[in-house]
């Protein structure tokens, strides 16, 4: 099932998500349907929020062009491994048309649940690192728009405000 993408403006985005509590059937299906609306919007990460579920939890294509890896990742939390950052350009499915160069810590620690509940850990750095980060930001309630610089915040202001008008619309209907 694809699910709907909620937009800028949306306040489930901004609000911090929930700890999975039981990772059961349930779980699992939210997690196959994200990949799923992942894929079929050409995302290559997609968090909970993002479609309306304000769970502690997200899905990442962190693989190449030519072989996918697929994460499902539960309650996840980071541990900076180095000073070192990255600079990047980001967008976002949930702020359509809008990218921006964001910094990011270059390698990390990840720990997490997967779908059967057991507890994993990978150090990561580079593109998977990025596309970690982006998305346990969702969790947090931060939007890669909030870590850009102010130069660039300015310059994106009146997109974001007609993308938060929009939103509202579409939500009053």
């Amino acid at each position: 099932m694809i699910y709907e993408i909620k937009k800028y403006g949306d306040p489930v985005l901004r609000k911090v998500a929930e700890k999975v509590e039981e990772v059961n059937n349930d779980i699992r299906e939210i997690l196959r349907n994200m990949v799923e609306t992942m894929y079929a919007t050409d995302g290559v990460g997609l968090a909970a929020p993002q479609v309306g579920i304000s769970l502690r939890m997200f899905v990442c294509d962190i693989g190449s062009s030519e072989e996918s890896n697929v994460k499902k990742i539960i309650n996840p939390s980071i541990t900076p491994l180095t000073e070192e950052t990255i600079s990047v350009e980001e967008g976002c499915l949930s702020i359509p048309g809008i990218y921006k160069k964001v910094e990011r810590i270059a390698k990390l620690k990840l720990e997490y649940q997967n779908e059967q509940g057991e507890f994993m850990e990978e150090i990561l750095e580079g593109f998977p690192a990025i596309v970690v980060q982006h998305e346990y930001d969702h969790l947090e309630a931060t939007l890669f728009v909030d870590r850009v610089s102010p130069m660039a915040k300015r310059m994106i202001a009146k997109k974001l405000q007609a993308l938060k008008k929009e939103t509202m619309k579409d939500g009053r209907e």
